[in-house]
């Protein structure tokens, strides 16, 4: 237990910051007074409420692109040594770019010089990996009356209102400038788990939000609330989860409905504001990957749901994934886009997903615009399991993303190595039932689609998605402890991480993988920390999860005794199954178990339901020290169309950010960032010159973290009367 606390204190100083520092308003009002349109900023996450991802600026354009020069750069100095990453996409509004740091902190710069304005730190060091994808700007008029502008920010259970000119907590909203998430979920709040992961989107005065809770049995339900802005009261609440006597409620065991979580609306809402409509994309019930205590469809999980942005009154909804046990989350916000088909303009909505499709539906019945077949489900999975027969797949359009697992052949040893990684696990079906042999999910778990949207470009029609096609794995191992094993404690952790290849016993098997009973004596556990962030040999690396899930399996090596554990399975129940974690297939160099791609950028026709084209995105680091490279990567982050005609992204582990013809997908240019950068760009004007704008937060795919912020324009004598 002594070396499990040092461990704790160790990354808790990793995780300290700073405090506050504030700057007088005037200089904030002064650029506010001087600003440009809206629609030549970004004040909106992801652009604007229908999630396009696009802007009408035309300065920069595929004939000058080229001349691209970095205008400014800004580092918060909030870095971490393991693992924080900046996954914001930030806003530039009134001339002022306000943006999350690498702990999470709420800053303001001057958008045109980066110039530091204000940083307001909220004592949150270990800010979830995966939260702060955003923020919300508001102005109007407070409770006292009086008018003001507020960023409204979502870390943890805590929903913030800062006051946008001055950095201080605009004290006038909620509960003295914050309102707790967690209540209002029927469930008792203490030990709740909520957290903003992308920011809520506006309607009017009403914040429509989500959030993201535990993957376990202890999760939290998925309700979609709507806030009113300024007073931070709940207006209404559509309940994911139905209660008894709703619609839907019939999907669930009438016995454990109460009690399940999940099925909550992570990677934000898209809204018609013209319609009134809210697009809410929801993930899988809980758990993810065992559902004996849930069976049906479990509506309102893995859809897109319709609500009436004014009342939270359900219109429409279409359940992408009956009874997931794939962790197949709808993992984007989806796009609005119309369709022309024989003369006429249709209102669509899009949805990319996970398996690497997009569904298009009738913004105003849900009526499917292109065809959708069933595909059979199969395996017997663990038993206990309640199994759907089959899944709705769309045909057309095609799938963006590969379908056919191939292990890889890229160096003489992969396939080799990767074979013998996954014998006698599933590798064909698309929904094959998880079981305890284990299986192969190709698309893997971060899709596919994953969180940094896709850019929709209203003037061709065309939607680009970035996606990954790197494979992941996992098994099915029983949960031995009486009464089942408690999603908190260290040994859960560790059957979560390590109990699949080392055994519950920590024995290993003497040969592939090592026994860990008596760590203790070999390395400390900071050393084992490393070791299980990094990985090393054919152990992957655990690189996407946050520090204190490992720290819960490292304490358990540290604490449990051998005695406790050989008395425990000779006398317990198999009471449930779990997943043996979260792993990526990667060969022996750590590159992908299946053949390339490994990370595209595609071209979709909306209007034709048609692929125009399809580029490999990016590459690896060590596949680049091989001498490899054009095979793509795994990515994190979107794109931004532009009226100029071009298409930016960054998202690759190659640390570049590079700008595509949009209309055949050439790269015309390419720089290199201080580190990855996995978040969405912004582009906006400040001035007369157009600038980009990524954050370059590293802290995936296992490379190193930084806090940089970084802006890129034409160099100021080529923008000179040119500020389209």
């Amino acid at each position: 237990m002594k070396n499990y606390l040092l461990l704790i204190v160790l990354l808790w100083l990793n995780g300290c910051g700073e405090g506050h520092r504030y700057a007088a308003p005037q200089e904030v009002q002064a650029l506010r007074t001087a600003a440009v349109s809206a629609e030549q900023e970004w004040r909106t996450y992801l652009g604007d409420a229908g999630s396009s991802q696009s802007t009408q600026l035309g300065q920069l354009d595929k004939s000058n692109v080229a001349m691209l020069r970095e205008a400014w750069r800004y580092d918060a100095g909030d870095a971490g040594q393991f693992d924080t990453l900046i996954p914001t996409n930030p806003l530039i509004v009134k001339g002022v770019l306000y943006g999350l740091s690498a702990r999470k902190n709420l800053f303001a710069l001057n958008a045109a010089t980066g110039k530091e304005l204000w940083l307001h730190a909220f004592d949150k060091p270990f800010g979830g990996k995966g939260s702060g994808r955003g923020l919300v700007y508001w102005e109007g008029v407070d409770r006292q009356g009086q008018d003001v502008a507020w960023i409204l920010v979502g870390l943890g259970h805590e929903l913030f209102a800062i006051d946008a000119i001055t950095g201080r907590r605009a004290t006038t909203f909620a509960d003295n400038g914050v309102l707790d998430l967690r209540s209002g979920l029927d469930r008792p709040v203490e030990g709740l788990s909520v957290n903003v992961i992308a920011p809520g989107t506006l309607y009017g005065d009403l914040l429509i939000q989500g959030f993201g809770t535990s993957e376990f049995h202890d999760a939290a339900p998925g309700y979609i609330r709507a806030y009113h802005i300024p007073s931070g009261e709940l207006r209404w609440t559509f309940r994911t989860i139905p209660a008894a006597g709703e619609p839907g409620a019939q999907t669930w065991p009438e016995a454990t409905r109460a009690t399940i979580g999940g099925a909550n609306s992570w990677a934000g809402i898209t809204v018609d504001e013209q319609r009134g409509i809210a697009f809410v994309p929801t993930g899988s019930a809980a758990y993810d990957f065992y559902g004996a205590n849930r069976a049906g469809d479990n509506l309102y999980a893995n859809s897109l749901v319709a609500l009436d942005a004014a009342s939270g009154e359900r219109l429409w909804h279409y359940q992408f994934v009956r009874h997931d046990l794939w962790d197949r989350d709808l993992p984007t916000p989806p796009n609005l886009i119309h369709i022309m088909r024989d003369g006429q303009r249709i209102p669509a909505v899009a949805q990319a997903t996970k398996s690497g499709h997009v569904f298009v539906f009738h913004r105003d019945t849900g009526e499917p615009l292109f065809p959708i077949e069933e595909v059979a489900v199969t395996g017997a999975g663990a038993p206990g399991e309640h199994l759907p027969t089959t899944q709705p797949l769309p045909s057309v359009p095609p799938p963006f993303a590969n379908q056919q697992f191939a292990i890889s052949k890229v160096t003489s040893g992969s396939h080799a190595y990767i074979s013998e990684l996954i014998q006698g696990m599933s590798i064909s079906a698309p929904y094959h039932a998880p079981d305890e042999q284990g299986i192969v999910i190709y698309p893997g778990l971060d899709g596919g689609a994953e969180w940094g949207g896709q850019a929709y470009d209203p003037s061709t029609g065309m939607l680009y998605i970035n996606t990954n096609e790197v494979p992941w794995y996992f098994k099915l191992v029983p949960s031995v402890a009486e009464g089942g094993l408690h999603v908190m404690s260290t040994e859960f952790a560790y059957l979560q991480f390590c109990g699949s290849c080392h055994g519950a016993d920590r024995a290993g098997n003497g040969q592939i993988f090592p026994s860990l009973q008596n760590i203790s004596a070999k390395y400390w556990p900071w050393e084992v920390y490393a070791i299980a962030r990094q990985g090393r040999g054919r152990m992957p690396a655990f690189s996407n999860e946050p520090w204190y899930y490992l720290a819960g399996a490292i304490a358990y090596l540290y604490t449990a005794a051998d005695d406790e554990i050989a008395s425990r399975e000779a006398s317990g129940n198999i009471t449930g199954y779990m997943a043996d974690g979260f792993h990526v297939l990667r060969d022996e160099h750590k590159l992908p178990g299946s053949q390339p791609p490994w990370g595209s950028l595609v071209a979709m026709d909306m209007n034709r339901g048609s692929i125009a084209w399809k580029v490999p995105l990016g590459d690896y680091p060590q596949a680049l020290a091989m001498g490899l490279s054009g095979l793509g990567a795994e990515n994190y982050g979107g794109p931004v169309v532009t009226a100029g005609g071009l298409l930016f992204i960054a998202a690759t582990p190659d640390a570049k950010l590079r700008a595509f013809d949009k209309t055949s997908g050439e790269l015309l240019w390419q720089t290199t960032l201080p580190a990855a950068g996995f978040a969405t760009p912004a582009i906006y004007r400040a001035g007369q010159r157009q600038f980009v704008v990524i954050a370059a937060g590293g802290g995936r795919v296992d490379q190193p973290s930084a806090s940089t912020y970084i802006a890129y324009a034409l160099p100021e004598s080529h923008t000179a009367g040119n500020a389209r």
